[in-house]
């Protein structure tokens, strides 16, 4: 694998730093410094304005757009698609000085620094700015989105004269004019603009979906300036001037609310929260906002901190990673989408993926279980769209759509859309280590299981039995490997889907003995028949499995053996990402794999496969890995260590762990890696960690490698907070809060209390 690191970021422990402005990643850097807090996110764009290459996207949660498609002859295809759509830049600012407007791809600065605060979430940049005249004027500008309160966000620019006379104006407030990028065209009709000195609104609908957003503003100022307001057609802002002496300074302050109504039925309830926000912003302020703020993330630090001592390279870039999981989802209060770009870019529309269960839930159910659990009730709410796109596909149940932003299938690519069904088995294995980590029987019992229920009733008219052998499988699907379309029994679908028919019936034989009563309810409403779980019994059991004992390998699909073989380490850098250099069928006709499918489902139920079995099909499929997805590196991270394969574990791990920060598949400039980053974190628990979740106890196994003095990290668990601190030599670990848990360590069944144990890190041989 050719792909490198693309160094230009400093190194520090708590901070992202940009010590100069290079406009050639001007986009990279404005993906890195992206803000959010689950309700909203924010391109870390210039708010003065930047003429250069630049995507100055301002998001909010649940706020879409919907396009039409052309329709097809076909049955299945779909007629419409949805995408997150970019919302009002309420950072709008723009500056003039002595007749020159700031702009950073024209104007001559010096000392420019951007510096993202990861203990505070507070992002801030500075540069001086030297005039054509030689004025000289240093400007600061701050901004944070309130964790406490999501509505809110803080913006701050301080301007100090160091050379001159700097007449200076600006103009501030809030604006709906800007392009969607990937639609290039504005999506926003706008109505009740308001401007005055003090303050500024306006609402904006969503021209597709009939949405709305109401923002407003104030502004805190000194010493006293000259202000006048200015409206637009999709503009509320304020005109302000002053003109100050070398030695001056001014402080300027905005505070923004954003108040969004999702549907027809919130009408009522945004229209009350947009009147408490005109009366509560005038009390708010920068200051007090920012320490509340820190204070948060003072909080949430002392739970999420993964500590590693003797690597400032990659601790600074797992905080990154943890910081962006937070800021992604962790009130649930304001839907569960978790987007692969989350809300720092276009890329992928906004749209949650498969991956969301199984890459981003284990973070959430180890660090906030309530986050956890609003991913599992997004699916559930959306159940009745699941159950239409079953029927559109001529299946039964529930099909859960590949990619989505209300539960409606949005992928327009129908070998994705209709060929791919881990996004319901997804589904399954979330809820299925959602359980294991909480034991909450109610929602298991009451959503759950009517999820469960429903995608087995899909896959039991999916798939067919072979007329050859008698074996059950699917044909026709396209697995994680997307490299590989029409397949036939593909390993991951089909282990999945035996997973799902045997959870399923367990489930319900569990409902049955713990509340018979209700289970006889359950039968009624979902009309589920006795023959249906004998069908999905004998399913199960004679489902397609292509396994050559002899050399333990499973064949990632029918036929996947004697497929041409393509040297992955003969493609150059500069050929990636392949989809954007190489024609499509191509991609498609070798046995090059784009990210694991057996080995996912290996490390997914990792209790199931020895490690010889784990060494024979790693040594197979990793070599045949370009890991152009950016889920992949994890995964081999985490195997590899688990071989003790000490160098394929730690450049994997680098690779996840720095994908963004490092632009290691230059494709930053879209947005961050979302599902990669809740991967990094997996790479310190399950791969250094040794944490294995699956199977009845939790497992740990620590190890560390090879130049760290030590790591540590704390794992959510039925109400206690477990703290795991490895050195060189030992595992240490003891409950921070709660009660003691019983688990297996390095293969002992141990009970963790408030005392420490202790015990020795054992000698490993590579496999």
């Amino acid at each position: 694998m050719k792909k490198y690191a693309d160094k230009y970021l400093e190194v520090d422990p708590w901070l992202v730093i940009e010590s100069s402005f290079d406009p050639s990643y001007a986009r990279v850097s404005e993906s890195l410094f992206s803000l959010g807090n689950e309700y909203m996110g924010i391109r870390g764009y210039f708010e003065e304005g930047y003429s250069g290459d630049s995507l100055q996207g301002s998001y909010v949660n649940g706020i879409y757009g919907r396009r039409s498609i052309p329709k097809s002859g076909y049955c299945g295809m779909l007629d419409s698609t949805e995408f997150m759509i970019n919302t009002v830049d309420w950072l709008y600012l723009r500056l003039s000085c002595n007749g020159e407007k700031l702009d950073l791809a024209q104007c001559k600065t010096e000392n420019f620094v951007r510096t993202l605060d990861l203990s505070s979430g507070v992002l801030t940049r500075s540069f001086i700015w030297a005039l054509s005249d030689g004025t000289k004027v240093k400007i600061c500008f701050d901004r944070f989105l309130s964790m406490e309160q999501p509505e809110f966000g803080g913006q701050r620019m301080t301007i100090n004269v160091l050379e001159g006379t700097a007449n200076l104006q600006w103009a501030a407030g809030l604006d709906f004019s800007r392009p969607h990028i990937s639609v290039g065209a504005n999506l926003w009709d706008c109505d009740e603009i308001i401007s005055s000195p003090d303050f500024c609104a306006l609402t904006g609908t969503t021209q597709s979906t009939q949405q709305k957003i109401y923002a407003a503003c104030t502004f805190q100022f000194e010493p006293e300036v000259s202000i006048e307001s200015k409206q637009g057609k999709k503009l509320a802002a304020s005109l302000f001037s002053l003109t100050l002496q070398k030695g001056e300074h001014t402080s300027f302050t905005k505070i923004a609310a954003i108040v969004c109504c999702r549907s027809i039925e919130d009408e009522d309830a945004f229209i009350k929260r947009r009147q408490q926000i005109a009366e509560l912003l005038p009390t708010q302020s920068f200051d007090k906002l920012k320490k509340e703020n820190a204070s948060w993330w003072k909080r949430q630090w002392k739970i999420s901190d993964i500590q590693i001592e003797g690597d400032d390279e990659n601790q600074q870039g797992i905080r990154y990673c943890i910081f962006q999981m937070h800021q992604t989802l962790h009130t649930a209060r304001y839907g569960a989408i978790i987007g692969a770009k989350g809300l720092t870019g276009e890329m992928y529309n906004g749209n949650t993926f498969w991956d969301t269960e199984v890459y981003c839930l284990p973070f959430y159910v180890f660090n906030n279980i309530a986050a956890a659990k609003s991913i599992l009730q997004f699916r559930y709410d959306t159940l009745p769209q699941a159950r239409k796109r079953a029927a559109s596909l001529d299946c039964k149940g529930a099909f859960y759509p590949i990619a989505t932003i209300s539960g409606l299938e949005c992928c327009d690519l129908w070998q994705h859309a209709s060929l791919q069904l881990q996004a319901s088995t997804g589904v399954m294995y979330g809820l299925q280590t959602y359980m294991k980590i909480t034991d909450d029987r109610d929602f298991l019992y009451h959503q759950g299981i009517e999820m469960l229920v429903e995608i087995s009733r899909m896959l039991a008219t999916r798939g067919a039995w072979n007329s050859q052998t008698g074996a059950y499988g699917f044909y026709s699907v396209m697995g994680p490997d997307e490299f590989q379309m029409m397949v036939n029994n593909n390993a991951y679908t089909n282990f999945m889907a035996k997973k799902t028919f045997l959870y399923t019936i367990k489930t319900l034989a569990d409902l049955y003995e713990e509340s018979p009563d209700q289970y006889g309810l359950l039968f009624k409403k979902l009309a589920i028949s006795s023959a249906e779980l004998v069908e999905w019994k004998e399913k199960a059991e004679r489902m397609e499995m292509k396994y050559d004992a002899k050399d333990q390998l499973f064949e990632q699909q029918d036929g996947f053996f004697s497929l041409p073989h393509v040297d992955i380490n003969s493609i150059s850098v500069d050929q990636f990402p392949l989809y954007s250099h190489w024609s499509y069928e191509r991609i498609y006709r070798n046995d090059m794999l784009k990210q694991p499918d057996v080995l996912m489902f290996m490390l997914m139920y990792a209790s199931e496969f020895s490690n010889e079995q784990l060494e024979q099909n790693y040594n197979y499929y990793e070599p045949r890995c370009i890991h152009e997805s950016s889920l992949s590196p994890s995964v081999h991270s985490i195997l590899a260590q688990q071989l003790g394969k000490e160098e394929d574990a730690y450049r994997f791990f680098q690779f996840s762990t720095r994908m963004d920060m490092d632009n290691y598949n230059r494709n930053t400039c879209e947005g961050l890696h979302t599902t990669s980053i809740a991967g990094a974190w997996m790479n310190v628990v399950y791969g250094y960690g040794g944490l294995r979740s699956d199977g009845e106890k939790l497992v740990l196994n620590p190890s560390i490698p090879e130049g760290w003095q030590s790591y540590s990290f704390c794992l959510l668990y039925k109400n206690s907070i477990i703290q795991v601190h490895t050195s060189v030599d030992k595992a240490e670990l003891k409950i921070l809060e709660g009660e003691s848990v019983e688990l297996v360590l390095y293969g002992e069944t141990v009970t963790i209390g408030a005392e420490p144990i202790i015990r020795p890190i054992p000698i490993r041989r590579a496999q």
